[in-house]
């Protein structure tokens, strides 16, 4: 027979055990109610783990600036994914491998813009390279991803190489196996093919290709 000391050991171990899983079982429960269709689960998955997700984008890099596109970007993925949720592991965990991938985005996405500003030679601050003022920063970068679709190959991988990953002509060259004066015709015909997307007129130059 058991001490009474030890019973309650026992016992309180075992509340403690259901203290434990109660979270995950409401947990269970509200994902099964949300995959039913049932919204107002839904509103409560997103406002009981909307904060957790923002304040760990906010530590992977996420600026303020970008916090309400990539939280919106985030849960839509969440809820578009979550009938594949088998709970092998616990809720928030999976909602950070989403935050993960897209504060990956983000900064690919910023990267960009940062890219953007470069072809077009505002670091320079060309007055010819600013765009017009009815174009927001969205329609820019809109046009510009369209114009890197209408790249080919050959002339992506000198821009990518050049102006994204910043690598010095003569190793572009190397990698891409063509010669450096073909990097940089390759690299103009990238700018000017921005600049026809833009509605820009052609700046006075960068200082990026040889004299």
């Amino acid at each position: 027979m058991s001490a009474p000391g030890m019973r309650d050991a026992g016992a309180g171990a075992g509340a403690a055990v259901v203290a434990e899983l109660s979270p995950r079982s409401f947990e269970t429960a509200l994902v099964q109610r949300c995959l039913a269709g049932d919204r107002a689960a839904a509103h409560e998955l997103h406002q009981r783990y909307y904060p957790a997700a923002a304040a760990f984008l906010r530590k992977l890099g996420t600026r303020s600036d970008e916090m309400e596109d990539a939280g919106q970007e985030v849960f839509l993925q969440f809820f578009r994914y979550l009938p594949s949720f088998r709970g092998d592991a616990q809720l928030k965990t999976w909602l950070f491998r989403l935050c993960i991938t897209e504060a990956r985005r983000v900064r690919r996405r910023r990267r960009l813009r940062e890219t953007v500003a470069k072809v077009l030679g505002r670091e320079q601050q060309h007055e010819a390279a600013v765009p017009p003022a009815t174009h927001s920063e969205a329609t820019l970068r809109q046009k510009f991803e369209s114009g890197l679709d209408r790249l080919s190959a050959a002339h992506r991988l000198i821009f990518v190489l050049l102006e994204m990953e910043g690598l010095p002509a003569n190793q572009v060259a190397e990698i891409a196996g063509c010669s450096e004066a073909t990097v940089w015709r390759r690299l103009s015909e990238v700018r000017k093919l921005c600049q026809e997307m833009l509605e820009l007129d052609p700046p006075a130059g960068d200082g990026r290709e040889p004299a």
